[in-house]
């Protein structure tokens, strides 16, 4: 059972992926409201998946990418993003992403996306 670390300011959203995830045999080990939690919860819980949402308070989801990746080269991290967010869902490749979804989330998109990257 790979183990998940959810990552979005918006409680409602992380509801969202926790729920589909859960339901699809997933154990969510950590939720974060910005990237800096998600940082020090990733080193704490070595997660095998993180969906990061982009833009949040305190540190966005592209800086936390590269804290994690200088922290763990080989972290699997999916990028949530709303519409229009294109060129910073690049920069979140660029910076060590593996895949993103986009919001509204589909079930079965957050699972392929989680799927595939995992491998």
């Amino acid at each position: 059972m790979a183990r998940v670390l959810i990552v979005d300011d918006a409680a409602f959203m992380r509801m969202m992926i926790k729920d589909i995830l859960e339901k699809n045999g997933f154990e969510v080990v950590g939720e974060a409201s910005n990237g800096q939690i998600a940082v020090d919860l990733y080193k704490k819980e070595k997660p095998d998946i993180v969906t990061m949402d982009i833009t949040m308070p305190d540190m966005d989801g592209i800086e936390a990418v590269k804290q994690i990746r200088a922290f763990s080269p080989e972290a699997k991290i999916i990028m949530c993003s709303a519409m229009g967010q294109q060129s910073m869902v690049m920069d979140a490749i660029r910076a060590g992403a593996k895949d993103f979804i986009v919001k509204p989330f589909q079930a079965d998109r957050v699972l392929e996306a989680v799927k595939k990257v995992l491998g």
